[in-house]
């Protein structure tokens, strides 16, 4: 999954974005700010203490610190394919259903900049398009996305 804060397409990112190379575009519009640095590890930390609800947490923010947590959470360190390094995974944009059990949230990368109950939320997963041995660099093109 690409991890992050993510924005409804009206939703203000001016300084977050600025040098900032982990905004992720979706088709739509929605931006996925997957970067672990600076204001935007602070806004995902903010969104992420305002959505608990008592003990559940409805994100994981562990991708936000050097430690690997959650396998779950690589989409930001996947590289640009090139000719001589082919892809070997692709983007699939999905948007986490009403229905989605609350205490598996907390595996889940991703938290809305706005606490909106008519959007849902969006995420963008990694689908693998052959076998990737473990410790295999990820690669995929920036530009394609399925949907």
């Amino acid at each position: 999954m690409y991890p992050g804060t993510v924005y409804q397409k009206y939703e203000p990112i001016f300084f977050q974005s600025i040098g900032n190379p982990f905004i992720f575009r979706c088709l739509d519009g929605v931006l996925i700010d997957g970067n672990d640095k600076g204001i935007s590890k602070v806004v995902f930390r903010s969104c992420n203490g305002r959505d608990r609800l008592g003990p559940l947490k409805m994100s994981d923010s562990t991708w936000l610190t050097s430690e690997f947590h959650n396998p779950l959470a690589v989409g930001q360190y996947v590289n640009n394919c090139s000719n001589d390094r082919p892809a070997n995974v692709c983007y699939q944009e999905f948007d986490v259903p009403a229905v989605f059990p609350i205490e598996l949230k907390q595996y889940l990368p991703n938290i809305a900049y706005s606490f909106d109950k008519e959007s849902p939320l969006r995420c963008v997963v990694l689908v693998a398009l052959r076998d990737i041995k473990q410790g295999e660099e990820l690669f995929s093109n920036y530009y394609t996305i399925v949907s």
